[in-house]
């Protein structure tokens, strides 16, 4: 395994790879590596000829008095783990060689990501939409591997993709929870052991909602969202953002619940700490 911090010798390997006519796959994460990350590298070993995942704690993605300088990191763990699940690269370069004193560029998706988490972080997806953009001129893959948890992004990112003609496919991965149903993220990081018993409520609604879709055969979105956030407004310690039901294709709300179309999404914060998750209906 190497590890490369310079951009323009990742661009180098990366072209030379592309002309030997090996196939790349990409897995963007921003660090802090659990085995949701992991579960993403296993998805894409076999149809690539090489594994790059980037470490990178983007910027950009982050709002005015949210968690940049706090989240969590820890270079040498990741790299351990990289090694351990045959990553061939590990790209992790500094912010100053990503974004220059003089860097004034980015890129904006205008649809997919104008509601739910893109009310609360404003910002957000363009952060997002812009350093995806980079790697994937750097690291020049054939396919990036995402995660379902973080659902709107994948849409956002599919939705660049195929707008900017990105010759790249795009893997997704399910969402990996821990026994106790929580979904995998860096910033469970956060939680104390109160938050983190707040934080299982967002699972026990999902739950609650997907039983009365496909056991009793509710439709109606209003219905199933009421039960929802009845469920969630019984934690002390949880302030919902929001509870919606979408088309997972689009993240438009639905008006009726339609099974393989409909998604719950739902995010909250906990003190401090926002979290979120989704459910498949």
């Amino acid at each position: 395994m190497q590890v490369v911090s310079c951009i323009e010798e990742m661009q180098s390997l990366s072209q030379e790879f592309r002309k030997q006519g090996k196939k790349i796959g990409l897995v963007p994460t921003m660090g802090f590596l659990h085995e949701g990350h992991l579960s993403l590298i296993d998805l894409v070993r076999n149809r690539t000829d090489i594994v790059i995942l980037s470490i990178f704690v983007n910027s950009t993605q982050f709002g005015i008095g949210e968690d940049l300088e706090k989240y969590p990191r820890d270079l040498t763990r990741d790299l351990s783990l990289c090694k351990d699940r045959q990553v061939d690269f590990v790209f992790a370069p500094e912010d100053s060689q990503m974004y220059s004193s003089e860097y004034s560029t980015f890129v904006s998706e205008g649809k997919a990501g104008k509601g739910l988490c893109g009310l609360a972080r404003p910002t957000h997806f363009q952060g997002v939409t812009t350093i995806c953009t980079k790697l994937f001129n750097l690291c020049m893959p054939d396919f990036v591997v995402l995660g379902q948890k973080d659902a709107q992004q994948v849409v956002v990112l599919k939705k660049m993709i195929s707008d900017l003609n990105f010759p790249i496919e795009v893997i997704v991965g399910p969402i990996i929870r821990d026994p106790d149903g929580l979904a995998m993220s860096s910033r469970n990081e956060y939680l104390q052991p109160r938050q983190r018993e707040g934080a299982l409520v967002l699972f026990k609604s999902m739950q609650a909602g997907k039983k009365l879709v496909e056991e009793k055969e509710v439709t109606n979105v209003e219905r199933v969202k009421s039960e929802m956030i009845s469920i969630l407004m019984q934690s002390s310690v949880l302030r919902v953002n929001y509870v919606e039901i979408v088309d997972r294709a689009t993240m438009e709300v639905e008006r009726e619940i339609e099974s393989g179309r409909s998604l719950i999404v739902v995010a909250a914060w906990l003190n401090q700490v926002r979290l979120i998750d989704n459910m498949p209906l």
